[in-house]
Parts: structure tokens; C-alpha cells; sequence
């Protein structure tokens, strides 16, 4: 195996860690900042208010886009595993 091979691997394992996260970290940064548009236009100031909106809809979100993100790392893993033999050599 050479070391572009790793770096390759790497680099693929990256880039679907960031495709499968993309979903979440979107809707609670969304979220968050509707909260906060929310929370300066009513004068609210408490901190605790931003938790439960981003864990109700972080909920929704891992209900949703769950098959596809666990489908998406199985074909992922699915082809690693297969290419072992290849990179062994």
C-alpha cells in the first residue's frame, strides 16, 4: 500500500464523515440562529432557550435523513471492506 493510497482513503473517509454530518450541524446551526433573530427581538436573554428547539429538531432531522446517512456510511465501508484485497497487494 502506498502512502497516496492512505492519503486517498483518508481523504474519502473525510469527505463522507462531512456528507453524513452536513444534515445535523445545518439544522442546528439554523436553528440556532432562528433562536437567537428570536431571542433579540423580543429581548429574551436566556440561554437555556436555544437547547431544547435545536434538540427537537436535531431529532427530526436524524428521523429523516437516518436511512440515507446509514446507507450512505454502509456503501462506504461496503466498498473499503471489498478493496482490501486490492490494496494489500
Amino acid at each position: 500500500m502506498t502512502p497516496e493510497t492512505v492519503v486517498n482513503i483518508g481523504q474519502q473517509a473525510l469527505q463522507i464523515m462531512l456528507l453524513i454530518a452536513a444534515p445535523m450541524l445545518l439544522s442546528a446551526l439554523l436553528t440556532g440562529l432562528l433562536v437567537s433573530i428570536f431571542q433579540a427581538a423580543t429581548s429574551i436573554n436566556e440561554q437555556t432557550l436555544t437547547f431544547i428547539p435545536k434538540l427537537v429538531v436535531m431529532f427530526i432531522v436524524m428521523i429523516l435523513a437516518g436511512p440515507w446517512m446509514i446507507g450512505t456510511m454502509t456503501d462506504y465501508v461496503t466498498r473499503l471492506y471489498s478493496s482490501i484485497p486490492e490494496l494489500i497487494r
